[in-house]
């Protein structure tokens, strides 16, 4: 392994392909980001619960991030990585051709009929014993299943599996690796006990394609193979991983006892144990560390209502919002939002749960459907983190990142509804970050621990929690009462000749 001989400050490269937004940071050796730079984008729903992506997107925002953070040879980078969201099936021939658009975590909720079909095969329980989870719409297997059943002719071409960061390794270094963590969300391929694919289960399904060898998020798995912007050939890149696990390692939110929130277009957790958990709920996977599991849970929208919110009241400033959400107060004069506007991942796994604003009046403002919003969020933190608790999951350290951390409201209001105390870092700008931090691991030469320290602390008010308290009973109660409708609706909306995952 060899490092860039120059006398110019040395950085790590962390780029992360988002749902949204490409984003691209250069750390230097002591944790300072030097430069960032992002790339905004838009993924296709060309059915209803279809959410797809280009590849080809990525690779090029990657590569126009590392020309404008890099291009101009002022700093020598020792080291790239590469994260992106997760887990998606990116289907290729064998030199990484892709044979259709890559499929999105769960948030695309098509293979209903394949779940079906795998737990009558295989035994839902059994596939939560050996993989930590059971089928849900996160599930990377029954997605292979449904291009194999309905693009036969793509799948006949297909003849590797890559997740996102993967995938742009790949295109890296020539490398086929995938990293432990993104492998354990190829549900029900991998065993989380041992670490390895479970060939009997994959075989079947995914008959005719070569399976990635394995590593660890932050090991060395090729080097570039060729100039990118002012990254030399040669260097150093590391397998990556999903972003949310990149994003825990960009906040130093991966030892047992933590838990990690990211506010972002979705709200995701990941709780982090010294030993292997399974769910019937959330999703049991291997850490980004060896020796670590985790249990993870995702809401399916939460950033993205507040933006809904926005939009629809006329594009208003955030900060305005914001401040108007501050003076509607406790409760948004009445009002109670179910978050479910992209169905629901965790804990209730129902892509065909629907948004709900309930007490609405005449009165009511936008500032008041915002901050409904907002402490929807809340509530759904709330009850995932209930969900950790009944599987034996102890949360003893709550990290907090994301956008939604730059103003100080949302996770106040988290912390009040959760009874939780957070800590904000100085660093937030997420997955991008991890990267950095974890190709700088890699090379052991920056002192990595150093990095990112605390910036704030925010904790619960007593007497906003009790009052909180109250508001959440009514929430637990309103999806039970109105899923019914919920799902009359969404059928109305959906293709008929397409098939939904039981709820």
């Amino acid at each position: 392994m060899t490092t860039p001989a120059t006398d110019l400050p040395r950085a790590y490269l962390g780029v992360d392909i988002g749902t949204s937004s490409t984003k691209g940071v250069l750390v230097v050796d002591d944790g300072t980001v030097a430069r960032s730079a992002s790339r905004p984008h838009t993924v296709s729903r060309p059915a209803p619960g279809f959410v797809e992506s280009d590849p080809a997107t990525w690779w090029e925002e990657l590569v126009s991030l590392a020309e404008e953070l890099t291009g101009d040879g002022a700093y020598a980078v020792a080291a790239v990585g590469v994260s992106g969201m997760g887990p998606c099936v990116v289907l290729t021939e064998e030199d990484g051709t892709p044979v259709r658009p890559a499929i999105l975590y769960g948030v695309d909720s098509r293979a209903g009929k394949q779940i079906a079909a795998l737990e009558e095969r295989l035994g839902r329980q059994e596939i939560r014993a050996r993989t930590g989870s059971v089928l849900s719409s996160q599930a990377v297997g029954p997605k292979v299943a449904w291009v194999a059943e309905h693009e036969p002719e793509a799948y006949a071409k297909a003849r590797r599996l890559f997740m996102v960061s993967s995938w742009l390794v790949h295109g890296l270094t020539g490398a086929y690796r995938m990293d432990r963590h993104s492998a354990s969300q190829c549900t029900p391929m991998l065993d989380l006990h041992t670490g390895e694919w479970h060939r009997p289960w994959a075989e079947q399904i995914t008959p005719g394609l070569e399976l990635p060898e394995l590593a660890w998020p932050g090991e060395v798995v090729g080097h570039t193979a060729a100039p990118l912007g002012g990254v030399a050939a040669g260097t150093p890149v590391v397998a990556g991983t999903i972003d949310a696990w990149a994003e825990a390692v960009s906040v130093a939110a991966q030892s047992p006892g933590d838990l990690m929130l990211m506010y972002g277009t979705t709200m995701f957790l990941i709780a982090t144990a010294d030993q292997p958990r399974t769910s019937e709920v959330m999703w049991g996977t291997i850490g980004a560390y060896p020796g670590t599991y985790n249990l993870a849970g995702g809401m399916a929208s939460s950033g993205s209502v507040t933006a809904w919110v926005r939009d629809l009241t006329g594009g208003a400033p955030y900060e305005d919002l914001l401040t108007e959400a501050e003076t509607s107060g406790v409760g948004a004069r009445g009002l109670l939002l179910l978050p479910y506007f992209d169905g629901e991942r965790t804990p209730i796994s129902d892509p065909r749960a629907r948004g709900v604003i309930a007490g609405l009046t005449l009165s009511h403002t936008r500032g008041d459907v915002y901050r409904a919003a907002l402490e929807a969020t809340a509530f759904g933190v709330r009850h995932n983190v209930e969900a950790f608790r009944d599987e034996g999951v102890q949360v003893r350290r709550v990290v907090a990142v994301g956008g939604g951390v730059q103003h100080p409201l949302w996770p106040q209001v988290v912390s009040d509804v959760t009874g939780l105390e957070q800590v904000i870092p100085t660093v937030t700008v997420g997955a991008s970050y991890g990267m950095a931090r974890l190709a700088a691991t890699a090379l052991g030469e920056a002192h990595v621990d150093d990095w990112n320290p605390p910036q704030r602390t925010t904790g619960p008010d007593p007497a906003r929690q009790r009052r909180y308290d109250e508001l959440y009973r009514h929430y637990r109660a309103l999806y039970p009462a109105t899923a019914e409708t919920m799902h009359a609706l969404a059928d109305l909306t959906e293709d008929p000749t397409e098939n939904k995952e039981p709820a």
